[in-house]
């Protein structure tokens, strides 16, 4: 703490400043396994700085995405565990950028709390270091706001943006998708940080139904729900490496019918043939205490891929093969065909 900074009305008002400083000692452990080479400062300044390395690379492209976790923080709030939440914020963001063929630089989080508890900010801020290790991204930099009247005590937000780079020559962007090419599904966690509204209001969870043993999931309720989100940037990098690829989707909101088409040029169509996506037995739950179609939850969930790539049938097995040694469970689930369809489930 600094000198002179302790603010009896402040603390009166709500906001602990003191506490802040504490959650920022607990954290610094954590961010301190994210740093790689190109970052410049430690916490406490008012920016992050990241040196680029630009080796290999002949015209630099800086993207970004951003992302909360949503309304499945509402379940971390009654399981009271906090370390996961993390790694689906740094997820949904790492996941999108990937996605043109972009290498994760580095990461910052905005952590909105009613109350600042130290000891679960760490938590939350441990969670977003794995996030970061499993990306390759280095946590540079963040914020933590105390908010009373705003948030309830015991609640909070979490959000985040991540920016990596790509060379202009390498850039995936679907633009040369064509009819015959494979489309190769990467296997989700589960429910990864989408549809949460819905899945809270089908299920109704509270705590002794999350805490209670399924024997169909193999786990808790509450465990298979907050599985965190798979992080498939390393291994996407390196089927890129292995072969060409056209086209990366990352099945969030709006499930395949909303995401799939985002990656392909006009004129053609996912044909997705249903027998080949391996649904987690969580769906399966969702949807029969629901009584939710499979049209809806196909256009709401990921159903069990999490992510989808587009590849001339020649390097279907080179690129399979660099998914599989990197650790990813990825098969072939359709092709594109010529039409306006968006997507065909058959």
């Amino acid at each position: 703490m600094q000198p002179n900074s302790y603010n009896d009305r402040y603390k009166e008002a709500g906001v602990d400043v003191t506490a802040g400083y504490r959650a920022v000692e607990l954290m610094k452990t954590h961010v301190a396994r994210t740093l790689t080479p190109g970052v410049l400062t430690g916490l406490g300044g008012f920016g992050g700085l990241f040196e680029l390395d630009l080796t290999g690379i002949n015209k630099p492209v800086l993207v970004s995405g951003t992302d909360g976790v949503g309304t499945k923080l509402k379940l971390a709030f009654i399981m009271d565990c906090h370390n996961t939440v993390g790694i689906d914020c740094v997820a949904m963001c790492v996941n999108d950028i990937v996605c043109s063929g972009a290498k994760p630089l580095f990461f910052l989080d905005y952590i909105a709390v009613g109350k600042n508890i130290p000891e679960k900010v760490a938590q939350i801020v441990a969670g977003v270091a794995e996030g970061c290790v499993q990306s390759g991204a280095a946590l540079i930099g963040g914020e933590t706001a105390e908010m009373p009247g705003f948030y309830p005590e015991d609640e909070y937000d979490l959000a985040g943006f991540a920016v990596g780079v790509v060379d202009r020559d390498r850039i995936v962007d679907g633009s040369r998708v064509a009819a015959g090419d494979v489309l190769i599904g990467l296997a989700s966690s589960g429910v990864h940080s989408n549809g949460f509204s819905l899945v809270r209001k089908v299920l109704r969870p509270t705590i002794e139904r999350l805490s209670t043993h399924s024997d169909e999931l193999g786990c808790t309720l509450g465990e298979a729900l907050l599985t965190p989100t798979k992080i498939y940037v390393k291994p996407v990098l390196a089927a890129m490496e292995a072969a060409p690829i056209k086209a990366v989707c990352h099945i969030t909101g709006g499930g395949f019918y909303e995401n799939l088409p985002r990656m392909l040029p006009p004129g053609m169509t996912a044909r997705i043939e249903r027998s080949k996506v391996d649904t987690p037995p969580i769906f399966g739950l969702i949807a029969h205490t629901g009584k939710i179609s499979e049209q809806a939850m196909f256009s709401t969930f990921n159903m069990g891929i999490g992510m989808c790539i587009a590849v001339d049938a020649r390097h279907c097995d080179t690129v399979l093969a660099a998914l599989n040694a990197a650790g990813e469970t990825a098969t072939v689930i359709g092709e594109v065909i010529s039409g306006d369809e968006g997507v065909v489930l058959c």
